[in-house]
């Protein structure tokens, strides 16, 4: 065995690197997630469907050209455990990871191919600056990175903070962001082909109010690209 590898076998004693979906201990070569989790966390694969259970969603709701998301979303599942550590304890990391590994994934698809630009669903400035950064930011990003496409943070914004989502009804839940975000620019993303980005969709309401307002650029076509979903 290596000095590198006594070392680091050391130093893991006193500050052990943990998978942040189950909490096992990181192999040497391993990041954010160990192999296990790697190969058996819930993948949807809906980026490989366009006729999947998330995009049936919002049939009737908005025109959404592809739906798709990394994960299965379950209460008190690993992937919730993962985006609590990403989205609550700060570790952002995880975002970059995923949104880079997803990213593989939809170059593979070709509803995705010829994506233009990703747009992150906002945060309200006032909520942005309490948490310190915006997760959908963070995981557009990593997917930006791998697509080699530019990640656009100023066109789509957030112009009042909405309450808590977590324990309202699906109509209270549209009701609560329907007129909450707005478009800067509607000249520039013209005729593009828009990525819009967010990080656990559940009823789809932040989504739709996001693509409702999007609609005002002239030839828009937008696809939507979770990290999880419960739909499914």
């Amino acid at each position: 065995m290596s000095s590198m590898s006594l070392f680091y076998d050391f130093v893991c004693l006193i500050y052990p690197r943990l998978c942040d979906a189950c909490n096992a201990s990181l192999l040497q070569h391993e990041e954010i997630l160990c192999t296990f989790c790697q190969q058996l966390l819930p993948k949807t694969n809906y980026h490989l469907d366009e006729d999947n259970p998330l995009a049936r969603n919002f049939w009737g709701r908005v025109p959404i050209a592809h739906v798709a998301a990394l994960y299965h979303f379950k209460k008190g599942g690993k992937v919730q455990h993962l985006i609590h550590q990403f989205k609550y304890k700060g570790i952002t990391e995880i975002g970059t990871y995923l949104g880079e590994s997803y990213g593989k994934d939809l170059l593979q698809s070709d509803f995705f191919k010829d994506v233009d630009v990703v747009i992150p669903v906002p945060l309200h400035k006032r909520k942005k600056r309490k948490r310190g950064f915006n997760q959908s930011e963070i995981f557009a990003k990593g997917l930006s990175n791998v697509m080699q496409i530019p990640c656009d943070t100023k066109t789509l914004v957030r112009t009042t903070a909405s309450k808590t989502q977590t324990k309202k009804s699906r109509f209270k839940r549209w009701e609560n962001v329907k007129e909450i975000f707005d478009i800067t620019d509607v000249v520039t993303l013209k005729g593009k082909h828009i990525l819009l980005v967010d990080d656990v969709i559940t009823t789809g309401a932040t989504i739709e109010a996001c693509v409702n307002q999007l609609l005002a650029i002239p030839g828009v076509k937008i696809s939507v690209a979770a990290l999880a979903c419960t739909a499914g």
